[in-house]
């Protein structure tokens, strides 16, 4: 199953010529999970995937960067005739924007699901299981991790065949971790025939925050950590200040998380790229930095790690 991350929008507090307020869509299979949505982030979804499909949307933290274009999305959605269900969860103070945004764009014409979460486990499904951790930026914050539950192991039939299994249902039964007997009598156990489980993909995506242990806690062994990488060093007073982190502050998180690739985004215009990717590569070789509407790619564990598409 694919599964990607679009960078909608990768600028700080305010938008600039080239990068837009913050939001990201993580795709997984047909399902789409839109992570914040800061202004113009319809029209970047627009430019990119479209509007389709987004199933669920999750607020990193009520600051209006990350959350104003959520009313106007709402909107078009309704005038769009929308009929399937949007999930949409966000840390205490959601119900208030909501009745606010209310005001000004009407309530949803279409099935709207809202909740308040705090941190732990807010979603699992037959695969995967939707947790949360608590940020450190001044106001109630959550980091987002979508995390699959582990695979079977590969099936081998010629191993099934060798035993006395015969193709078909059997080998069906097999995969899901039956014991099957065979015409002879003998009993075949799955992991005569399969391979040990395989690890899902973990993604955690933190908003806006300075390092904390239990943004760490969260993204451990994670394939990929996006990190909010404000400022650099030269601006950690700035970065203290304001409840940001700096390029190498996040760095130093994901190589305590242990992460396969570290994503930086959140960039103040009072840096240029090139020097917060290099700020946080001195501590996390191959971290990477992203330009709107580029899109990364995440493969298996066992398929090498994730890869970044340019636009």
């Amino acid at each position: 199953m694919d599964l990607h991350l679009v960078f909608l929008g990768t600028a700080g507090a305010t938008p600039t010529v080239d990068r837009g307020s913050p939001a990201v869509l993580l795709a997984r299979g047909g399902e789409r999970t839109l992570i914040d949505c800061g202004e113009g982030t319809q029209r970047q979804l627009m430019r990119s995937v479209g509007l389709a499909r987004i199933n669920m949307i999750l607020l990193t933290h009520l600051h209006g960067d990350h959350y104003l274009g959520l009313p106007g999305l709402l909107k078009t959605y309704s005038l769009l005739g929308r009929e399937e269900p949007l999930l949409l969860f966000g840390p205490s103070g959601l119900y208030e924007m909501l009745r606010d945004a209310e005001r000004l764009v009407g309530r949803p014409r279409f099935p709207f699901l809202v909740e308040e979460v705090g941190e732990g486990t807010v979603l699992e499904t037959e695969d995967l299981y939707l947790k949360t951790a608590s940020t450190d930026h001044g106001l109630p914050g959550l980091a987002w991790c979508l995390e699959e539950k582990s695979r079977p192991g590969q099936f081998h039939p010629e191993r099934a065949a060798e035993l006395g299994i015969r193709p078909g249902p059997d080998f069906g039964r097999l995969q899901r971790g039956e014991t099957v007997t065979t015409g002879e009598g003998r009993e075949v156990k799955p992991e005569e025939v399969m391979d040990a489980s395989r690890s899902g993909r973990k993604v955690v995506v933190t908003g806006d925050t300075r390092p904390c242990a239990s943004v760490i806690g969260l993204a451990a062994g994670a394939s990929v950590l996006v990190h909010d990488s404000t400022f650099g060093m030269s601006e950690i007073d700035r970065a203290l200040e304001t409840g940001h982190s700096t390029a190498r502050e996040a760095a130093e998180v994901a190589r305590a998380a242990g992460v396969g690739t570290l994503v930086l985004t959140h960039i103040s215009s009072r840096h240029s790229w090139r020097e917060l990717r290099d700020e946080a590569r001195e501590v996390f070789p191959g971290a990477l930095l992203p330009r709107d509407l580029d899109t990364l790619v995440v493969p298996y564990p066992e398929k090498g790690r994730a890869r970044l598409e340019r636009v």
